[in-house]
């Protein structure tokens, strides 16, 4: 029989390093080990109970399990536009600026597909997000890494970048509040991308899921006067409304720009259920007692990270945003790598390797504030009982 071969599409993806790790710490378990895992972003906090309650009584309505519309509900656009004025300062067309996705991890495969061709490049973050590689890699792109460092305040090197051939770079993926460095965005530093992708006429694709999580003041690249010429921002309510596994992300920005993506969108689902996208819009109209009591509770559990971290003895800036810490390891341990394993082989605690967001994030750690306190505690504890 002929032999069936994966698509070349594949060769140089892998699996999702997450993917592979919780089978490793699902074997450990089945041992006996009882792993605390500290490295998954997955809030662990429930939506708001009015947000239940209208998922609830929407989806006992009899006519409203029909396909729906590829551009997302015209409720739910709208909510999304007061949403982005009322936080943002941002002025969205909730007709044509704005299409709900099915969680904004799948806007980023819709936006390489939709714009990158075979030799077409991206720049992509050196520590980031492991999927705008994927994506753009699928999509028959070539990945351009630019290095974020420590030293330059985790932003990008414009100054460097200006000296390379960007003649075949079509879009650059930025993402502040940066995952997974925790730095937060500056206006300046939105000001410096929307020039850069003016004048080399480069798509800026913002990841802006974040932006509310242990940050007072939350921002958007779209509020740069004229940045919906050059830009798209994508943001989600997976994060600062608990909804992960809702799937429920946003794509915004000029109208040419949603069109364009929608033409790849239409033929790869067939909308989001109507209940889901009415709940979601409830979600988009709490108010900031809402956020100011998520933040709490991630505030707490920030200081006991910061303890964990301080036994580890390893280095963080105590300004961080977002629902990580991002530590620099101790120097007697080679790599991230190396200081997680130890971690986990000795203590039954799970923490991320830097590295697994590139070469950049080496000799870094990452822990997650998506568990409770008494969590937190329990893993310092047993970090204490092996010193």
């Amino acid at each position: 029989m002929k032999e069936i071969k994966t698509s070349g599409r594949l060769n140089g993806i892998g699996e999702y390093y997450f993917s592979k790790k919780l089978r490793e710490i699902d074997e450990l378990n089945k041992q006996g080990k009882q792993i605390i895992n500290l490295g998954i972003g997955s809030p662990d906090l429930p939506p708001h109970p009015d947000v239940i309650a209208v998922l609830a009584a929407e989806s006992a309505k009899p006519n409203v399990h029909a396909y729906q519309s590829y551009k997302g509900s015209p409720v739910l656009r709208k909510a999304f536009a007061d949403w982005y004025a009322t936080w943002y300062g941002v002025t969205l067309d909730p007709d044509t600026e704005i299409m709900p996705l099915i969680g904004s991890k799948e806007g980023i495969m819709h936006i390489c597909m939709t714009y990158l061709e075979e030799g077409d490049e991206a720049l992509v973050p050196n520590p980031g997000y492991p999927t705008y590689q994927s994506a753009v890699k699928l999509a028959g792109g070539n990945v351009r890494s630019y290095n974020l460092t420590e030293a330059n305040g985790w932003f990008p090197d414009f100054d460097a970048l200006e000296k390379e051939d960007l003649s075949r770079v079509k879009l650059m993926w930025v993402n502040y509040p940066h995952m997974p460095t925790g730095t937060a965005a500056t206006e300046e530093v939105f000001e410096r991308l929307v020039v850069f992708g003016k004048k080399h006429g480069i798509l800026i694709c913002h990841d802006n899921p974040y932006s509310f999580i242990l940050n007072d003041s939350p921002k958007s690249i779209l509020a740069v006067p004229g940045a919906k010429d050059i830009v798209l921002e994508l943001n989600s309510l997976s994060k600062a409304q608990n909804m992960a596994g809702w799937r429920v992300g946003i794509l915004a920005g000029a109208k040419e720009r949603i069109s364009e993506v929608l033409t790849f969108k239409s033929n790869m689902d067939s909308g989001m259920f109507l209940p889901v996208q009415l709940a979601a819009a409830k979600a988009l109209t709490l108010g900031k007692e809402w956020y100011d009591a998520l933040n709490k509770v991630y505030g707490e559990r920030r200081q006991k990270v910061f303890a964990i971290l301080d036994h580890l003895e390893c280095k963080y800036d105590k300004g961080q945003t977002g629902m990580f810490v991002w530590a620099r390891v101790p120097a007697n341990f080679e790599s991230g790598y190396a200081l997680s394993d130890e971690v986990l082989y000795e203590s039954n605690v799970f923490i991320t390797p830097g590295g697994i967001f590139g070469t950049a994030g080496d000799h870094y750690v990452r822990i997650s504030l998506c568990s409770p306190v008494e969590k937190l505690e329990q893993s310092l504890e047993r970090l204490l009982a092996n010193n």
